[in-house]
């Protein structure tokens, strides 16, 4: 299967697609990566260099892609951080085409705006934009809970709230939700939560809340979420494959004491991920 894939590149790190495509490329899929950025680190270090690209050649890029025929052989698009609002129509444009050659394909967004505690990160316009065009042209969407709850205009506090939120996102156009980071009143202390919600069910995995912090996680469990869907058609079970390894992945990265996740070290469980989580079917 072939996976287009949007997003921001780091020559030092993981973040973007520098944190999507390698999880995708073990996993067994053909990555088409196009870059929206081109840093040298992500910004969670504070300083950077190097471009945001303009949406005109990203743009090109796109269409010299489809000027080798392939598009009816792309079987998913999957977006994510996108620099400067310009980029949103190039992407949901690159969309539209691939389902115009490929009807079957599916759109993944990961709307890439801001967290809990850090606000907004992104340029202004973005926010809007991921709400009000990228998100309704969307198969998949994987906020984290700081992103649904400014796609859905309230807040959450409890599993209540949590399966409410995702079902008005849900009613803004796609069919599957994914809550990457779910931090509840009602839920454990010590454990982080994802939450997967579609129109056939609700389900929800734990895993160990390990102390640390590092950017990109996001990125590849949206990358990983959507490659397990791919496979198996069924949310549950992307949801626990999704979470044994991304925990892996987080692991081993706080053993090592190390910045950025640690994509290669962890790289048979991302492959072939333990049975260590199985998700809970809540309805």
């Amino acid at each position: 299967m072939n996976i287009l894939s949007i997003q921001s590149s780091v020559a030092y790190g993981h973040v973007g697609n520098s944190a999507a495509v390698f999880p995708l490329q073990r996993q067994g899929f053909s990555v088409w990566p196009v870059i929206t950025v081109h840093f040298s680190n992500h910004t969670g270090y504070g300083a950077w260099r190097g471009p945001v690209l303009p949406a005109a050649d990203i743009a090109e890029v796109i269409t010299g892609i489809e000027e080798r025929g392939v598009l009816p052989a792309c079987d998913a698009v999957l977006s994510g951080y996108m620099g400067d609002v310009s980029l949103g129509a190039v992407i949901v444009d690159a969309v539209a085409r691939v389902k115009a050659a490929n009807p079957k394909a599916l759109y993944c967004c990961d709307p890439v705006m801001g967290d809990v505690g850090r606000g907004f990160f992104v340029r202004p316009g973005i926010p809007d934009f991921m709400r009000d065009r990228a998100v309704p042209a969307a198969d998949i969407v994987t906020p984290n809970q700081f992103e649904l709850e400014f796609l859905t205009g309230g807040s959450i506090g409890t599993m209540d709230d949590a399966l409410a939120a995702a079902d008005r996102a849900r009613a803004l156009g796609p069919d599957l939700v994914l809550v990457t980071s779910l931090h509840r009143k009602d839920g454990p202390a010590d454990d982080i939560e994802m939450l997967a919600v579609s129109g056939d069910g609700a389900w929800l995995v734990a895993t160990p809340l390990l102390p640390l912090s590092v950017n990109g996680a996001g990125d590849a469990t949206a990358a990983l979420f959507f490659g397990h869907y791919l496979r198996t058609g069924d949310p549950g079970a992307a949801l626990s494959r999704t979470a044994a390894s991304i925990f892996a992945v987080l692991e081993e990265t706080h053993r090592r004491g190390a910045r950025e996740i640690q994509l290669i070290a962890a790289q048979d469980r991302i492959a072939d991920p333990p049975d260590r989580f199985p998700a809970v079917r809540l309805r």
